[in-house]
């Protein structure tokens, strides 16, 4: 039976797992809470409580990765608030742990905020030119990843995370002067995120980037308004007085090359 280890097991890598086993796979899976060492158990994951720092690993991630071929590394940033954590550092501690492992392929959660808000459309062949933070470190920590020899590396860059139970317009119900009304929406959601995933492993995708939102891009005001209207919500105010910014991310390689069909389209 082929092991799978995940590094981060929360709202994505949970689910995964679960999804991952029903195909036959062996799971290892981390958390950073020792209570939710006994969900990942009842699940039929092998559970590791294990903290990856700037500084380091706290945990037994030799075991974790010990026989395992693959690496799901989905852990994003942590840069809201006070705190912010060095990931870039936090991804070359793995990368340490990795090379001394058995581990020859790694599949990287990334983000599509690695792309500049530029007002145009972006495809793999973009060149990123981050202008946050997050995006800046995931971008350089995608380069440490796929430049190392030690073992092949695809990134899968997310729009937006939606599910059942997260949505933005939860957020954005009855808010007033939100910005960027003809922005495009780039989401994706959890259900298309894990087949994607799925689909990588499945086919052997390595050494690959991929862009993945749902094919749908209406405007943020158009999209939000009918979704406040569809869940019985408060209607959000746009302001349309600041020129918009925004872009619109193109899975065609996803759908093309992978052979990926989203289940999700409308969102």
């Amino acid at each position: 039976m082929k092991q799978i280890s995940i590094l981060g097991c929360g709202w994505l890598g949970l689910p995964l797992a679960q999804q991952l086993i029903r195909q036959g796979y062996e799971i290892k899976g981390t958390t950073t809470s020792e209570a939710k060492l006994v969900v990942l158990e009842n699940n039929g994951i092998r559970p590791f409580l294990i903290n990856v720092s700037g500084e380091g690993i706290e945990g037994d991630v030799t075991s974790f990765l010990k026989n395992a071929e693959i690496l799901i590394i989905n852990i994003p940033p942590k840069l809201r608030g006070d705190v912010k954590e060095n990931f870039v550092a936090k991804v070359q501690n793995i990368m340490a742990a990795v090379e001394a492992s058995t581990i020859k392929k790694v599949l990287f959660v990334s983000s599509t905020s690695v792309y500049p808000d530029c007002n145009e459309t972006i495809t793999e062949v973009t060149i990123p030119e981050p202008d946050s933070e997050s995006g800046l470190q995931l971008f350089q920590a995608e380069q440490l990843l796929q430049n190392n020899h030690h073992f092949q590396t695809t990134v899968v860059r997310f729009g937006g995370l939606i599910g059942n139970d997260r949505h933005p317009i939860r957020f954005l119900a009855g808010r007033k002067n939100i910005e960027n009304p003809d922005a495009p929406i780039n989401l994706i959601h959890q259900d298309d995120c894990i087949g994607i995933i799925q689909k990588i492993i499945e086919s052997d995708f390595w050494n690959e980037t991929f862009n993945a939102v749902a094919p749908f891009h209406p405007t943020r005001k158009a999209y939000y308004t009918q979704k406040a209207i569809d869940l019985n919500l408060d209607i959000p105010e746009f302001n349309a007085n600041k020129r918009c910014i925004g872009k619109t991310i193109l899975s065609d390689k996803v759908i093309s090359v992978l052979g990926y069909t989203f289940t999700k389209n409308k969102l």
